[in-house]
């Protein structure tokens, strides 16, 4: 049974309800009704009539829109999250099946209440307006640099007085094309009405240029991260990106016309350097999802010390050791299909044609584009082109011609073809020699990601070797950017890694945001290798002090004072002759208190 108080607290952890004091969230927390669902049980079925609001107090839940076969994933929820208020708000059936993952303990609060909720606390209505414009944006969606555990938990653009203020110029420019049309009709030409019309052409295609522009970057706030994507049609592409393991706060940045129409700066300072989402819509929300999924984010890790403290301990004293499962969203299955459709035909043929990008064991191997390959061979290639079509030229004269052969027959016997045709693949070989050096030093130009490092390797054909390398867990941040027409259209762009005081690049390469995943995703398993490392070590060396003080108590003569007995109290074994269960029960008492909580194990 969960208790008021607990209700509470659960409640005043959520974005939803910031802003209530905690008389009003007692308020709330009497109406709402605990509900236990087994695994694997159904919530609520698509098409379904609302019945009302969901959160999820512990354990976890599958979204999936149903198909005639199988059915589409759509998000992973665990404790703290929600669901069902979209089919509230909207007066509508329910758009998908909600399903358990494991035993799940749900809070429910059944329409009426809802709309009572809405109606009491009007200032509620706007969190939770947001949340479903974001869920229905993250929807309709794709970011394939997601990894398969991955949820967008918020999702938004800049405001859209952003794309108004980008159209003012093209509307001005408007005045250009009446100016000629008017013109036109006046003096009766007919060329001036077409120029007008090219002119209002262009400018219309500028106008959806912009607002392509505008939809085309996000703010985004998933389970594990906080990225902000800018994408220029055709120039720039990139995307930045925070853990939100490493953010020290959050802070909002508005103006007097930003509170207005509800757009500002949200400034995300981390320990590996600041993000900013800015002109984002619904700034306050988007801060305290952020903030709220942070919190969530410390405070699973401290859970998890805690957890690993008590099971060294259990395991030092003989206790049983208790092995929860690990909280983490279920990979969803994507289809071969969906797959091939996701990274397209061209790019697979192409990846496959000049391996670009090749795993070999734990390491990946990456090489530059192939568009790269095609402008360090442009020289040698016009040469080689020249040389065939002057050979091409010559044959074809001596086809033509009646008084010249390819291969002559000398009068002494022998032969001797044309000296021409001779000469011309001669000087081709230094040509081909060449191509075939500019083609080794592209292939030579490589780069690494081990699971320790990353590596760029630069060699000349029979020649030196250069070679940059960093830690994975030296790296501060990474950013990936793709300049120009042709390296929006190739897909082909550069990675940044900021390492310390200096600087790697990963240059022109093959789906940068790819590259800059593998590398991200390689350098968070690493950290979190080493910090396991670090705090198992430290935590056997705890458990063994704490274990053999505990079993050595027995052998020691001294008296214990009053004083000793308190310092034995606090550190959780009050007495020599505890059993298993109160050894248990102190250990419990021992790493939940707050020293222990403070210390890095």
């Amino acid at each position: 049974m969960i208790e008021i108080n607990e209700r509470s607290v659960f409640l005043n952890r959520i974005h939803l309800f910031k802003g209530l004091n905690e008389d009003q969230l007692t308020g709330i927390s009497v109406k709402l009704e605990e509900r236990v669902y087994p695994a694997d049980a159904i919530i609520f079925d698509f098409g379904a009539k609302p019945d009302g609001f969901y959160l999820i107090y512990k354990g976890n839940v599958n979204v999936v829109h149903p198909r005639e076969h199988g059915g589409d994933f759509l998000a992973w929820l665990a404790a703290g999250d929600y669901f069902g208020e979209e089919a509230l708000i909207e007066h509508r059936s329910r758009s998908a099946t909600v399903k358990t993952a494991e035993e799940t303990s749900i809070l429910f609060l059944s329409k009426e209440g809802f709309e009572d909720l809405l109606t009491k606390y009007e200032t509620l209505r706007p969190n939770f307006l947001v949340s479903i414009k974001s869920r229905k944006l993250a929807r309709t969606s794709m970011f394939k640099w997601l990894s398969p555990n991955e949820v967008i938990l918020f999702i938004a653009r800049r405001h859209i007085i952003r794309l108004y203020q980008a159209l003012v110029a093209p509307f001005f420019f408007l005045t250009f094309p009446i100016a000629l049309f008017a013109w036109a009709f006046l003096s009766g030409t007919i060329t001036l009405v077409v120029l007008g019309m090219i002119v209002l052409i262009g400018i219309l295609l500028w106008v959806v240029w912009q607002a392509i522009d505008w939809s085309n970057d996000y703010f985004i706030v998933t389970n594990r991260r906080v990225v902000s994507v800018e994408r220029v049609i055709g120039i720039y592409d990139s995307r930045q990106e925070v853990p939100l393991g490493t953010i020290l706060s959050v802070n909002v940045e508005t103006d007097i016309i930003g509170r207005a129409f509800d757009y500002g700066n949200v400034a995300v300072r981390t320990f590996i350097g600041n993000l900013k989402f800015d002109y984002v819509d619904h700034p306050n929300q988007a801060a305290d999802m952020i903030r709220e999924h942070w919190e969530r984010t410390k405070s699973q890790g401290t859970q998890a010390q805690k957890d690993a403290m008590k099971n060294a301990l259990r395991a030092k004293l003989g206790l049983t050791v208790e092995n929860k499962p690990q909280e983490d969203p279920p990979p969803h299955n994507v289809s071969k299909e969906q797959e091939v459709q996701k990274k397209g035909l061209i790019r697979i043929v192409l990846s496959s044609l000049f391996k670009l990008r090749v795993e070999d064991g734990e390491t990946i191997i990456y090489h530059k584009h192939w568009f790269v390959l095609l402008q360090q061979l442009s020289r040698p290639l016009i040469f080689f082109l020249i040389m065939s079509a002057l050979m091409i030229v010559r044959m074809w004269n001596l086809i033509l011609s009646p008084d010249n052969v390819i291969v002559k027959r000398l009068e002494g016997g022998g032969f001797k073809p044309d000296t021409i045709l001779v000469t011309i693949p001669l000087l081709m070989l230094p040509i081909i020699g060449w191509m075939v050096w500019e083609y080794i030093d592209w292939k030579n130009d490589i780069y690494l990601v081990t699971p320790d490092e990353i590596v760029d390797l630069d060699k000349t054909p029979l020649g030196t070797e250069e070679r940059r390398s960093a830690q994975l867990e030296n790296i501060l941040s990474t950013e990936y950017k793709r300049m120009g027409l042709t390296g929006y259209l190739l897909n082909f762009g550069t990675v940044f890694i900021s390492v310390g005081g200096s600087n790697l690049e990963f240059q022109d390469v093959l789906d940068p945001a790819g590259v800059q995943a593998d590398i991200n995703r390689r350098r968070m398993a690493r950290l979190a290798r080493n910090s396991e490392d670090t705090v198992n070590v430290e935590r056997e060396r705890m458990a063994a002090w704490l274990a053999a003080y505990h079993q050595n108590l027995k052998e020691f003569d001294v008296p214990v004072t009053a004083m000793e007995d308190d310092e034995m109290n606090k550190i959780g074994f009050a007495s020599q002759t505890m059993n298993d269960n109160e050894i248990d029960d102190q250990i419990d008492n021992l790493v939940d208190d707050q020293s222990m909580n403070d210390m890095d194990f």
